[in-house]
């Protein structure tokens, strides 16, 4: 089911900070390889026997790419799932999460949420040297060229 009024859909945060953020709160990084998506998941054990939900927050880049760690991604309305062996998370109202449940799940994402708003918006230094790189070409600026390629190849720099 989706989890509805969390704050965390539609937030613009960097791939980098983002998945410090999320692992830092036990969510996991999917493993699937995709260049435009990400997935951060969050195990939850149930109180009924043998039984698994899952959190599940997704992004898409909307900016770079996710396997060169240099994207920018737009978060998604939160997931809470059931996970049947061994066919995989039902999504749907109809699995029948309990109030418990539900609260539970929206207070993990909550513990993201708020420390991901800080991050909304900002335009990462990758993206904003990029840009600055792209106008110095166009223009033919040479002295901006030279310090962006200074300030991209030299991380003492950048601070």
């Amino acid at each position: 089911m989706k989890l509805e009024g969390t704050g965390i859909e539609g937030l613009v945060v960097d791939y980098k900070p983002l998945t410090e953020l999320m692992e830092s709160n036990g969510f996991i990084l999917g493993g699937a390889w995709d260049y435009e998506r990400v997935t951060y998941d969050y195990k939850l054990m149930a109180p009924e026997k043998n039984v698994t939900h899952y959190i599940r927050i997704q992004g898409f880049a909307i900016e770079g790419d996710v396997d060169k760690g240099d994207a920018v991604i737009r978060l998604m309305k939160p997931l809470l799932g059931r996970h049947y062996y061994p066919h995989g998370v039902e999504y749907g109202h109809q699995e029948g999460f309990s109030d418990d449940m539900v609260q539970k799940a929206k207070d993990l994402v909550a513990k993201v949420t708020e420390p991901a708003q800080k991050y909304h918006n900002q335009v990462p230094e990758h993206v904003v040297l990029e840009k600055l790189k792209k106008w110095a070409e166009e223009n033919q600026n040479q002295e901006v060229l030279a310090k962006v390629n200074e300030l991209s190849n030299d991380p003492d720099q950048r601070k």
